[in-house]
């Protein structure tokens, strides 16, 4: 399988999940490699996880999810796509991090209001020239998440990605845009 799995393909609810186009730009930025252990955190349906471990076959995600709808999806798409190096950690971030095995790469896809604890854990923790990659919908994110990492002396990178889907109008074909994303990945030196 390659890697940008398609959205319909994944087991789906009422929890946000990384659309495939971000997905897969979000997985390059990860520069993940065969045995790196990953950390998932705000997995929701576990789409991010899933890529991530396919590419990692010899690693470890760990998919860490706070909802319980989203903790089913998560374990619904572990069997669905048959993979068997994801630990689902059901609970609240930053809280759970603390217990888990110091990670290679970690993918922020959400944090709710506990951004700042959660990158204090992921950076006392990160591994030398590890990797964090986090998606925000806001400006607000996009800033802090610079800045903080710019601050501990990461290499700092942010793209902010418009992706627009094809969708039949009649007897033409329309783009309709999604919401711009920002992706942000910060090198630990």
């Amino acid at each position: 399988m390659t890697s940008g799995i398609p959205d319909e393909y994944f087991v789906r609810g009422n929890i946000p999940m990384t659309k495939e186009e971000i997905r897969v730009l979000s997985i390059s930025k990860l520069r993940l490699k065969e045995d790196s252990t990953i950390w998932d955190i705000g997995a929701g349906t576990g789409s991010v996880s899933v890529e991530a471990a396919l590419a990692a076959k010899k690693g470890v995600v760990y998919s860490i999810e706070k909802e319980k709808e989203g903790i089913k999806l998560i374990s619904e798409n572990i069997k669905k796509f048959n993979v068997n190096n994801i630990v689902v950690v059901n609970g609240i971030a930053p809280d759970v991090l603390m217990d888990l095995p110091s990670p290679d790469r970690v993918f922020i896809g959400g944090t709710g209001d506990k951004m700042h604890h959660i990158f204090d854990i992921v950076t006392s923790k990160l591994k030398e020239k590890g990797i964090v990659v986090i998606n925000g919908i806001t400006l607000d994110t996009a800033y802090y998440a610079n800045h903080y990492f710019k601050q501990k002396n990461y290499d700092v990178q942010t793209i902010c990605v418009n992706v627009s889907v094809s969708r039949e109008a009649g007897q033409k074909t329309m783009m309709v845009s999604q919401n711009p994303v920002y992706i942000i990945s910060a090198k630990r030196e």
